[in-house]
């Protein structure tokens, strides 16, 4: 079963030097039907303006990932972990026992536009961490690449939880298919273009969660970049 959440459905709010939109129930949008999927707790789609960003706040017990698309964000936490992300690059913030970090818009000019995503974590209290690594176009196009995944294969960052996302650039005849293990659900998210998913056509900010199929198939994509998490059981 694939069940669609269409860009136009998802929570919005626009304060001028932060434009964001959440596919799940997140601060001020609340929507008892999208509390989350799986262990994915939060995916926002935000776009920050040049020299702006979000002061000094706290998390914890929460797998914290960043996916760059365009611009440069600059990280900075309690760990002493400073960093500047550009597009292709992701961060991965396990904020364990508690951390607080700022996250920023590095340039005085270009915006920012990246993914966040929060999964839930299969334990608590743990001592914080934080990864980077940069994806290069070519290991994305046409295929998913292991982004994120509970053991660090392929260069992956690792995460606590049993859960993998992958990511991937799509374009006209270029095609993906890959089996779901048995007994996992998916959620697929278009950050920006259009692509076939299993037959349903998906557009820019749309989502679809995946439940009991047991292939993803790729397809017919117009400049599409994409994430797609395998997930524990939805539900």
């Amino acid at each position: 079963m694939i069940q669609i959440r269409r860009s136009e459905e998802r929570g919005h709010v626009d304060h001028g030097w932060l434009d964001s939109f959440h596919t799940f129930s997140f601060a001020g949008y609340s929507d008892p039907r999208f509390m989350g999927f799986s262990e994915l707790r939060v995916l926002n789609q935000d776009r920050v303006a040049a020299g702006r960003g979000f002061g000094t706040h706290g998390h914890q017990d929460m797998e914290i990932v960043s996916y760059v698309l365009d611009g440069v964000l600059e990280h900075k936490d309690s760990m002493g972990m400073g960093s500047s992300m550009r597009a292709g690059e992701v961060q991965l913030m396990s904020a364990g026992r508690g951390l607080t970090h700022s996250e920023f818009n590095g340039s005085a000019d270009v915006p920012l536009h990246f993914l966040q995503m929060w999964i839930l974590p299969a334990e608590r209290g743990t001592e914080p961490r934080y990864e980077q690594a940069i994806y290069p176009e070519a290991d994305r196009r046409g295929k998913l690449r292991l982004i994120v995944s509970p053991d660090g294969a392929r260069g992956s960052l690792r995460i606590l939880q049993e859960a993998r996302m992958y990511a991937g650039l799509l374009d006209g005849a270029e095609r993906i298919a890959h089996r779901l293990p048995r007994g996992r659900d998916g959620w697929l998210h278009v950050a920006r273009g259009g692509l076939t998913l299993n037959g349903e056509r998906l557009g820019p900010g749309d989502g679809a969660a995946l439940i009991g199929e047991p292939e993803l198939t790729l397809s017919a994509g117009d400049g599409a970049e994409f994430v797609f998490w395998d997930l524990p059981p939805h539900g």
